[in-house]
């Protein structure tokens, strides 16, 4: 396999630049730069020249051997000083060695899969974590880079093929008396794993919240302090504001961190009889995206109407314009009065839904546990009609497994690689 290389760390000045090189040949060039190695996994301070003897830098060196770094493959990485012109020189000076080139986009990481180092859903966690903005992201990227995926699906898969393995043994002693009936013992593990790859299903969705964030659509008639209340959670003029109805006349956007969890405030046209086809289009739009949002807060006006929107469970219905009424109940985004206490509401109902998320957190994951309960529950109508339908079952199983093999990427997956790892930068 080719020797590749690239800055492992953010382009732009910096502190530090790590540039990383990983491949049978990447000690041998790391020693053209630096000289003599350090010994393995500890740091060293080496001056590192070009091929003309120039000093480029004075870098930390460290290497792994293959078998114990995150390719699998022997890695060096030289720890510079961030400066674009000392990154540049150093990048040069790699390009000159024989043997090695460029990395492509997240080849680093590809190697580890490849190499065995992680799982296909180990490394959707990576990505996941590169591009976590929030605590509970962090928290959730991290749970699946540190095999929780692999770990559950391998636990279903044994329960899956000790289930087949007593239905092959029907099947090969069919001729036979078969001392045991062992349909019960494999409805049993049938229904234990679709009872948990059934909760998976159904918390997929909010994973993906987590991952993707959740929309809080704030409602109301127009001129009921709608644009107003985004900009005081906002903390900035992120939507103009005026005396006179119906201003907003598109659906506005402003993305926050409410408690950890990544969140969408939209603010959306006042909800009326439309004066114009601008406007009538801006309410549409604020029909559709206050329909699908997670959660809605309806700003009530002194009419206490909810625009023709029924709220949900779980929306929060409050005045607006609190400081314009006498019994100082509700919210103002102008005085700030009553902010704090919505911001606690939307965050709580957040939580209580986040609290229901999966181990699996992608769409590609749903599908293989989706697949996976199909072949269960045919699997489970063969049990039950007796021995004679053994055979059938026993295919079935080995359908169920295949699919939650895909989740780790042992099969069915070379479609998705490419995509995967596109969204990688260069040096993971």
């Amino acid at each position: 396999m080719e020797t590749i290389y690239a800055l492992a760390t953010a382009r732009g000045k910096a502190g530090l630049g790590v540039i990383r090189l990983s491949g049978p040949r990447a000690c041998a060039a790391a020693s053209v730069l630096c000289g003599s190695l350090p010994p393995v996994r500890q740091a060293g301070l080496r001056r590192l020249r070009d091929s003309d003897g120039n000093s480029l830098d004075d870098a930390l060196v460290i290497w792994f051997q293959s078998g114990a770094s995150f390719t699998g493959e022997e890695v060096a990485e030289l720890h510079c000083h961030g400066s674009r012109a000392i990154i540049s020189a150093v990048l040069r000076a790699l390009s000159g060695i024989a043997g090695l080139r460029l990395a492509e986009p997240g080849e680093f990481t590809r190697r580890a899969l490849e190499n065995e180092r992680l799982d296909l859903a180990q490394v959707e966690g990576l990505s996941d974590l590169i591009e976590a903005e929030t605590e509970m992201q962090r928290r959730q990227a991290l749970r699946v880079l540190e095999g929780a995926i692999g770990k559950r699906a391998e636990t279903w898969r044994a329960d899956l093929v000790r289930a087949a393995a007593l239905l092959e043994a029907t099947i090969d002693f069919v001729d036979e008396d078969v001392p045991v009936d062992v349909a019960p013992e494999v409805l049993d593990l049938l229904d234990r794993v679709r009872s948990e790859l059934e909760r998976e299903a159904a918390g997929v969705a909010v994973a993906e919240r987590i991952r993707d964030g959740f929309e809080v659509a704030i409602v109301g008639a127009p001129n009921v302090g709608k644009s107003t209340l985004l900009n005081a959670l906002a903390g900035r003029e992120a939507a103009i504001t005026s005396e006179h109805a119906g201003t907003t006349r598109d659906v506005i956007e402003v993305r926050m961190d409410l408690g950890g969890l990544p969140v969408t405030v939209l603010d959306t046209a006042g909800l009326r009889e439309a004066g114009d086809a601008v406007e009538e289009i801006g309410i549409d739009r604020a029909k559709q995206r206050a329909g699908a949002a997670d959660l809605r807060v309806f700003l009530l006006d002194e009419t206490g109407s909810t625009v023709g929107l029924e709220p949900g469970p779980d929306d929060i219905v409050i005045r607006g314009k609190a400081d314009l009424l006498a019994d100082g109940s509700g919210v103002s985004g102008k005085t700030g009065q009553g902010i704090g206490d919505l911001v606690a509401q939307i965050t709580a109902r957040l939580e209580g839904r986040a609290a229901r998320a999966a181990t699996v957190t992608r769409e590609r994951h749903r599908v293989a546990v989706i697949r996976a309960l199909a072949s269960i529950d045919a699997a489970w109508n063969q049990v039950s009609r007796g021995s004679e339908s053994s055979e059938l079952a026993a295919e079935d199983l080995r359908a169920a497994i295949r699919a939650l093999d895909s989740l780790v990427g042992r099969v069915d997956v070379e479609h998705i690689l490419d995509e995967i790892f596109a969204s990688f930068c260069l040096g993971k």
